[in-house]
């Protein structure tokens, strides 16, 4: 027999709700066609940039954002495109401690953001004229660390 007064309450499993997604910016730049559209000698060098931000809205609910920049070719004489994207989620997290919610933001929520911005940034380059680029899938825990090195260092430059 066991003593109810001295069992530990069950915790409650944590939680992860979508409750919305959408596109806050799209900006797609074709500045030197028609003659971006012509076929190239060799394929295009692509650079891309990926960024996350979130921002409390509540105690439990958090908007996070997911930029995605890319730019195919070189010079701005030769650039083919330029393609920005700012996509966003509207998140409900609980049961999540404290200490790990941080984390938990920034790589759980971004990561089921990214298949649609990725659909997005394809469509956006195939209606430019260009084949649909797809992204490779992004490692958001290393991305995580990434920045939160880079911020230390920044704190311990101060």
């Amino acid at each position: 027999m066991t003593d109810a007064s001295n069992a530990t309450p069950p915790t409650e499993a944590p939680s992860l709700n979508v409750l919305a997604q959408y596109v806050k910016d799209l900006s797609f730049e074709n500045p030197n066609a028609p003659n971006s559209l012509a076929p190239q000698p060799e394929g295009p060098q692509i650079t891309i940039n990926v960024n996350v931000g979130a921002q409390p809205l509540s105690a439990t609910e958090f908007e996070v954002e997911l930029k995605i920049t890319a730019q195919a070719g070189g010079a701005a004489e030769s650039v083919l495109f330029n393609v920005e994207l700012l996509y966003a989620g509207l998140f409900r997290i609980q049961n999540v401690p404290e200490q790990h919610l941080h984390p938990f933001v920034l790589i759980e929520c971004p990561r089921l953001l990214f298949p649609f911005a990725r659909a997005i940034l394809a469509d956006a380059t195939r209606n430019g004229g260009f084949p649909p680029l797809m992204l490779d899938p992004i490692d958001f825990v290393a991305l995580y660390q990434q920045n939160a090195a880079q911020t230390a260092a920044a704190g311990a430059v101060n």
